[in-house]
């Protein structure tokens, strides 16, 4: 039986307690603001200094930053005045310039007004009869990411920052943490490996290892062949991984399958058996570091930021998406897999070893 959605609504809302309903609205309210809270971080580590006219407005500010725990708020109470100071919190001190390991640069990618405009057009896309192809970020700005990228220097300045950055982090974890998965390993192929950044960490921390950053041709060019330094275990090589990935003892795909549709993915992966194939009785294996989203072991902040992640790969790809432990198992067995371990110890990602 067909019946007006208002009507529900509204018998439904009356039904409520007036608790339950002022509940709802701040809901509604709170996820409404909720680009405000990192416009607000995004301006406290961009800018240094406010003009003397807009000073006042400093600890309306501060306000917020200290309610979403980026500040911690003391009061210095003199005879004669009551001074605020604040200080750094664990998270705002990855926003630091100076600081090894830096979240600023993913967080400007990701408030960036190219990134942020196409969700303003949201609800036309899902309504207009474009092709499922045709992405948000596509419809809205007349060209993919990859264009976007190529004809804006200032924002793929600050899309590679942000992939280093993230790389130099997972990679200090990684390194720390997680050194068994690189033991008895002699040669390692970070693929699509970008500048290179997680490689040099890893052959830095293993000079026995030889390691290669596997990656376009026309990204493996002189600059990349500069960067490998005093590294003699570190080697660029250019090709295809849809066509055959350089023989290794392990395959490290950092943040790349996401990047891609099921079926491709299942490509990649099985570029990468045959890659490991003569390392097999050596402890051969590919290195999958990627979100696992609906994971109920973690918690429900960690969960939404997955969920936006989804929404941004949405936007971004036409095909690309996080997977749940269901869809990377499937993805894992159609690729020839029969053994694979996932662990999250690396926060919002996982470590996934086949």
């Amino acid at each position: 039986m067909d019946m007006n959605p208002m009507i529900n609504a509204e018998s439904s809302s009356s039904s409520s307690s007036s608790c339950e309903l002022f509940k709802a609205q701040a809901q509604v309210w709170n996820c409404a603001f909720n680009y405000i809270n990192s416009m607000s971080l995004k301006y406290s580590f961009s800018t240094r200094y406010p003009k003397k006219n807009k000073a006042h407005c400093i600890q309306r500010l501060m306000r917020i930053l200290v309610h979403s725990g980026f500040f911690a708020q003391q009061n210095k109470i003199d005879k004669d005045e009551s001074e605020v100071y604040y200080s750094l919190t664990p998270a705002s001190r990855l926003l630091l310039k100076d600081e090894p390991l830096r979240a600023a640069p993913f967080m400007f990618l990701i408030t960036h007004p190219i990134v942020t405009t196409p969700f303003n057009f949201l609800s036309s896309w899902f309504k207009n009869d474009d092709p499922s192809t045709l992405t948000v970020f596509e419809s809205t700005h007349g060209k993919d990411i990859w264009g976007s990228l190529a004809q804006e220097a200032k924002f793929k300045n600050v899309f590679y920052d942000a992939m280093m950055a993230d790389s130099q982090f997972i990679s200090s974890v990684l390194i720390k943490d997680c050194k068994e998965v690189f033991k008895g390993l002699k040669c390692l192929v970070d693929l699509g490996g970008g500048t290179g950044t997680m490689a040099k960490a890893i052959a830095e921390a293993f000079p026995e290892m030889e390691c290669i950053v596997f990656y376009l041709p026309h990204v493996v060019d002189n600059n990349l062949q500069q960067q490998q330094g005093t590294n003699k275990n570190l080697e660029f090589l250019g090709g295809d991984m849809f066509e055959a990935i350089p023989p290794a003892d392990a395959v490290l795909l950092k943040w790349v399958l996401h990047n891609w549709g099921d079926e491709e993915s299942v490509q990649i992966l099985k570029k990468c058996k045959e890659a490991i194939a003569g390392s097999k009785d050596k402890g051969g294996k590919v290195i999958v570091i990627d979100m696992v989203i609906e994971d109920q072991s973690i918690d429900k902040d960690s969960t939404e930021t997955q969920l936006c992640c989804e929404m941004l790969m949405m936007s971004l790809f036409s095909v690309a998406k996080e997977q749940s432990i269901k869809e990377w198992k499937k993805l894992f067995l159609e690729a020839g897999f029969s053994h694979y371990n996932i662990n999250s110890t690396l926060g919002l990602r996982s470590l996934i070893e086949l």
